[in-house]
């Protein structure tokens, strides 16, 4: 599990599922579909995927266009 924070937030936790490939370390977020990334070293895929999901957040929070107004309501979902 690697922890996921932006700013003073309270941080997240996914699971980082990773493999060897050609000295490549190449990983994905388990829970998160389409957040990978690679690195030299287990330490910088890390960092990559840190930066990976926060693009993909940035990404996702300017998606909507202003003329749109969006609502939002927090729901559970049981697994």
């Amino acid at each position: 599990m690697i922890e996921i924070s932006r700013g003073l937030k309270m941080g997240k936790f996914f699971t980082l599922e990773y493999w060897i490939d050609d000295d490549w370390y190449i990983g994905r977020l388990k829970e998160i579909p389409g957040v990978f990334s690679q690195g030299k070293s287990i330490e910088e895929l890390k960092t990559n995927i840190h930066d990976a999901y926060n693009l993909m957040v940035e990404e996702e929070n300017e998606a909507l266009p202003d003329l749109v107004t969006s609502k939002k309501k927090e729901i559970q979902v049981e697994l």
